[in-house]
């Protein structure tokens, strides 16, 4: 039996990698491209002119090079002339290349830039449905190493097409004039070429795929680990991750190993084959030399544009390669793209401009996707401009979901939320989120100084109103202690802060906004009682005529609302205020027993206990 923390190696590090289905359906892919490259097109056609003149550039040289060479036949060679065509046309091909290239890589890094752009801006919009499917390492590596891809055959892929195509129209062109019998030796090996590189580059898209996923899989890992590292340090498993992820890093290297070594198989076989065609050339050709039938300088010239045709195909796996790669890039990258948000603007929006604080549930129920039950049922209530309320329930009755309604960051059906007499459908998801500050349960801050994440949303806020905040939120007085005060970095997630001042910072953050409706998620479960107590107190006169929810498991916060509302199993239980809901002898009478401090007979909280998980099995029953 392992010992504990001991690394026993899952079993599919001894699996084989099965190989997967070859596709020439791939490359379509790649046409996705073509609307961010066609605004730049004044740009390609200059680049694309400037390579048709390189290439014409690199035909004029062979034909300089035929007439010196013959010229050293006769008595008074005159070689002046073709060294100074050769000297010019080398000279105009180098600004020329210069030009161009610099003209098609601007291209491609704007391109990938709005890519890049566009595809940042869209999974800002995306939900939990989204995240579920893609994970946090899966989409950085799709923005980073995918985009890396596309950029690359932007940039150099189709100049190599190009050149490609060019080369053998100008090289062919010249070799047939110089010699129709040698051209047609030349061409029989192409078809070999044509159909070794059509069928090696549908067996590389599908591993270049798996390639990329096996790199999601290892980024995600990195990610996840880095976030909890000091849950692994606290529990001793640096050696159980360290394992997992040599698992994971195995995989992906024998992935990159299968795919690298398959590349390099297409870079061996394509020129290999088109060597057959010098072959030839140097046996044939060199005796219609010696027969007297060519001149050494035609020889050496169409040998000049013979390796403009052959040379670009011995390159074709080089470039299938760098397009497959492309095309397996694209395809995961408008995955993404082409995934709908789940929650979107209504494109008929009558909403005021203006929310003033009533909220209305009419038989609201939700249900999450994939959810075989419902998170909360046909709960109907009012919510009064400038009344504060209280949700309070145990870890899963449906507390969160009824907040998080209210931003949209879960879609209500129509008309079951209702806010000023509009349905919240109505309100633009910009205005929605500005005018109802709702305060996660969950206490993230970024990497940057305490002032900045405080004025998230404004950062251009005074210093009085922040410190405002903060007093508020009972942070100040720890912000006055650090060294560096509002400027002190908190590091990533707020890692230098206690659960405490994280907890207090993310308030003082949504209280900054003075919202007309605010909304906290037990935003106080890492917050002693009596700071808690301070806080709500302070906030009760501060927000005198704004409506305020509150989530809680604590009755000690739910006691400062004007109305409570008792959840259980996604269902009111109770409603009414503290004293009222005391007096029932309830639900409600019976946590707040358990929970206060003044209370110090244990028998009676144990049966306190038992008793309420009794009655909520009646009631739900």
């Amino acid at each position: 039996m392992a010992q504990f923390g001991q690394y026993t190696p899952p079993v599919y590090r001894r699996q084989r990698i099965e190989r997967a289905r070859p596709s020439l359906k791939h490359l379509a892919h790649l046409k996705r491209l073509f609307p961010y490259a066609y605004q730049y097109r004044v740009k390609i056609a200059l680049g694309i002119a400037g390579l048709i003149a390189m290439q014409m550039c690199a035909a004029a040289m062979p034909m300089f090079m035929r007439t010196a060479i013959d010229s050293l036949a006769i008595k008074d060679p005159d070689i002046l002339i073709p060294v100074l065509g050769i000297l010019t046309v080398a000279v105009v091909r180098s600004f020329i290349s210069v030009y161009s290239s610099r003209t098609l890589q601007r291209v491609a890094i704007s391109s990938s830039y709005d890519i890049r752009k566009r595809f940042f801006s869209h999974v800002q919009r995306m939900g939990s449905t989204f995240f579920n499917r893609f994970g946090t390492g899966d989409v950085m590596s799709r923005s980073s190493g995918d985009i890396a891809m596309v950029r690359r055959v932007i940039a150099g892929g189709w100049v190599q097409v190009l050149t490609f195509v060019f080369s053998i129209i100008v090289g062919l062109s010249f070799m047939l004039y110089l010699s129709p019998t040698l051209t047609a030796l030349v061409l029989l090996p192409t078809p070999v070429v044509a159909y070794l590189g059509v069928t090696m580059s549908r067996r590389l898209f599908p591993m270049v795929r798996e390639r990329r996923q096996a790199m999601d899989d290892v980024t995600s890992f990195t990610s996840e680990n880095l976030n909890g590292i000091r849950t692994v340090q606290a529990m001793a498993q640096e050696q159980q991750e360290i394992g997992r992820f040599d698992d994971m890093g195995t995989r992906y290297a024998s992935l990159v190993y299968r795919s690298t070594k398959y590349r390099a198989k297409m870079n061996l076989v394509m020129p290999f084959v088109s060597i057959f065609s010098t072959l030839l050339i140097l046996g044939y050709g060199g005796q219609l030399v010696v027969d007297g039938v060519i001149s050494i300088g035609t020889y050496t010239a169409f040998f000049a544009y013979m390796y403009m045709v052959t040379g670009p195909i011995g390159q074709v796996g080089g470039w299938l390669s760098t397009f497959t790669s492309a095309a397996a890039a694209t395809e995961r990258l408008f995955e993404v793209l082409d995934y709908e948000p789940e929650i979107e603007d209504d494109p008929h929006a009558t909403a005021s401009s203006e929310i003033q604080g009533r909220v209305e549930f009419r038989h609201f129920s939700y249900a999450y996707p994939g959810a075989e039950e419902e998170a909360v049922h046909d709960i109907s209530l009012t919510v009064e401009a400038g009344e504060t309320v209280a949700f309070l329930g145990r870890v899963g009755c449906g507390k969160s979901t009824v907040l998080r309604s209210l931003v949209r960051m879960n879609d209500p059906g129509p008309g079951m939320l209702l806010i000023d007499g509009t349905d919240v459908r109505r309100y633009p998801l910009q205005q929605l989120r500005s005018q109802v500050a709702l305060i996660p349960q969950d206490p993230f801050l970024f990497s940057l100084t305490i002032r900045n994440n405080l004025t998230y949303d404004e950062p251009d806020r005074e210093l009085p109103p922040i410190e405002h905040a903060a007093q508020l939120a009972e942070l100040l007085d720890a912000i006055d202690e650090f060294p560096d005060g509002m400027e002190t970095i908190v590091g990533e997630r707020g890692m230098t802060l206690s659960g405490g001042q994280k907890q207090r910072a993310t308030l003082a953050r949504g209280l900054i906004r003075d919202a007309r409706i605010l909304a906290m998620d037990d935003c106080f479960s890492s917050v002693d009682t009596r700071t808690e107590e301070r806080i709500l107190g302070r906030l009760k006169e501060v927000r005198q005529g704004r409506t305020t929810l509150l989530v809680s498991h604590r009755v000690s916060t739910a006691r400062h609302a004007d109305r409570i509302f008792v959840m259980e199993g996604g269902r009111i239980l109770e409603s009414g205020t503290h004293a009222e809901l005391i007096a029932k002898g309830g639900y409600y009478s019976d946590l707040e027993a358990v929970q206060s401090n003044q209370d110090q007979d244990r028998a009676r909280k144990a049966a306190l206990l038992r008793n309420l998980d009794i009655d909520v099995r009646v009631v739900n029953g």
